[in-house]
C-alpha cells in the first residue's frame, strides 16, 4: 500500500542558533512590559466600589453578628445543596461546609469575647 504523504525530510532538531540568556530575558521583558503594563495600574488611584458598603461607625458587636448569622445562612444553604449531590462534589461541598462551620465558632468566640456571657 502507497503511503498518500511523503515521509518528513531529516532536520536536525537542535536549532542551529545558541540562545542568548541576556537577549532573550530582555525580549521576554519587553512583551511582558507590553502586554502587562503594571505602571498604568499602580499610578491609577485605588476607589472602593461602594455596592456592597460597611457603615465605618458599625460597631464590633453588630459586625460580628452579622458574620455569624451570615456564616450560619451560608451553611445551610451548602447543606440543602449536599443533599442532591453525590460523589467528589459532595465531598466538595462538605469540606466547605466544614469551613464554614470553624469560621462561625471563631466568630462566635470573638463575639463572647467581645460580649462574655455572663
Amino acid at each position: 500500500m502507497k503511503k498518500p504523504t511523503p515521509n518528513p525530510p531529516d532536520t536536525d532538531p537542535v536549532s542551529p542558533y545558541k540562545p542568548d540568556s541576556k537577549k532573550l530575558n530582555e525580549a521576554a521583558e519587553r512583551a511582558l512590559d507590553f502586554h502587562f503594563s503594571i505602571a498604568d495600574i499602580k499610578a491609577t488611584p485605588r476607589t472602593p466600589n461602594k455596592s456592597f458598603f460597611v457603615d465605618p461607625e458599625s460597631d464590633t458587636e453588630s459586625l460580628v453578628v452579622y458574620l455569624v448569622e451570615t456564616l450560619a445562612s451560608v451553611d445551610v444553604m451548602v447543606h440543602q445543596l449536599v443533599d442532591h449531590l453525590d460523589g467528589e462534589s459532595r465531598y466538595a461541598l462538605l469540606g466547605i461546609s466544614n469551613s464554614i462551620m470553624l469560621a462561625e465558632i471563631t466568630a462566635n468566640r470573638v463575639l463572647d469575647q467581645i460580649d462574655p456571657p455572663e
